[in-house]
């Protein structure tokens, strides 16, 4: 069992500097006999600490980094030097990473929801890095704005609130308005998109998952998600075929993506697709899991994969 386990998050975060922006990374490392090396890119709503129980689960299996992208997790915004935080944008930043980071190493890399988006679209950008990847993983990812489940009615009325509080004052307004802590309390677990996660939640657990959404809300630059989310309402990463296979995580009860959709758009993309359906009732583990309530985000089948030598 890798000896990160027996620690704590912060044991394993150090600075990150990139093109000016200052953020965090994780770098957990490998385990006894694996040498496989692991970049875990996160989604929306993110921290480096709200994905330690994922990142034990893959630190079984080798070395784990995971860097903070500009504009979440604490790390500086794209608009602090002058840029939209957009797909393309994300890409080239994580291709910087991978340069900088591993060299001329081979990786495999997992992104989740979001974070495989940015993955697919470096990996289409930077075509030379495809040739280092031994291995790709998407967790609940998706590559087309067809692949949601809204309704046009509820899409229509995401793009337009998300273009208000993208703009800097409206931006300002929500945040010192709205995410108060006080106001967070009070409110937010009875809104539509967090009533799941507070569920079945009482006592200590609550008080945590509260805590822990309180931090991400305010750890993550409002613009940026807005901005992002209007990206995910229009993409299509469809044009640009990649010579990879993916492994597919879904969700059974995915109330974001359809995972047939999904599946035949992947297919487009890459040379291969291989489904390890999970059979959890959420899009992403708890706020707070730790390895246990994490675990089922990588399917037994998944697991055997990793374990192989790369």
């Amino acid at each position: 069992m890798p000896q990160a386990q027996a620690k704590k998050p912060e044991d394993y975060i150090e600075p990150l500097n990139i093109n000016g922006l200052q953020g965090r990374m994780f770098r957990l490392p490998p385990p006894r006999n694996h040498d496989r090396e692991i970049l875990f890119i996160y989604g929306q709503h993110s921290t480096l600490e709200r994905w330690w129980g994922l990142s034990l689960v893959l630190n079984r299996y080798g070395a784990v980094t995971m860097p903070d992208l500009p504009g979440f997790g604490g790390m500086d915004t794209f608009y602090s030097i002058g840029k939209k935080p957009t797909i393309d944008n994300l890409a080239d930043y994580l291709a910087t990473f991978i340069k900088l980071r591993y060299k001329r190493k081979h990786i495999t890399i997992a992104g989740m929801s979001l974070g495989f988006v940015i993955v697919t679209r470096m990996l289409q950008r930077y075509p030379e890095l495809t040739e280092r990847v031994d291995m790709l993983v998407s967790i609940v990812g998706f590559a087309h704005h067809d692949d949601f489940v809204f309704s046009k009615g509820r899409v229509r009325f995401y793009k337009f609130a998300c273009t208000i509080f993208s703009k800097r004052v409206p931006a300002w307004i929500f945040r010192y308005v709205f995410l108060q802590p006080a106001w967070l309390r009070r409110v937010y677990q009875h809104s539509r998109n967090a009533k799941q996660k507070f569920e079945n939640k009482e006592g200590d657990d609550f008080d945590a998952t509260m805590n822990m959404e309180i931090n991400l809300w305010h750890k993550n630059d409002l613009r940026t998600q807005m901005f992002t989310n209007l990206e995910m309402f229009n993409l299509n990463n469809c044009d640009v075929p990649l010579p990879l296979p993916v492994w597919h995580v879904d969700v059974a009860a995915d109330r974001y993506f359809n995972n047939q959709v999904v599946e035949q758009h992947y297919r487009v993309i890459f040379t291969d697709y291989k489904v390890a359906r999970s059979n959890v009732d959420s899009h992403a583990p708890s706020v707070i899991a730790d390895a246990k309530s994490a675990g089922p985000y990588v399917p037994l089948v998944l697991r055997k994969e990793l374990a192989k030598k790369p």
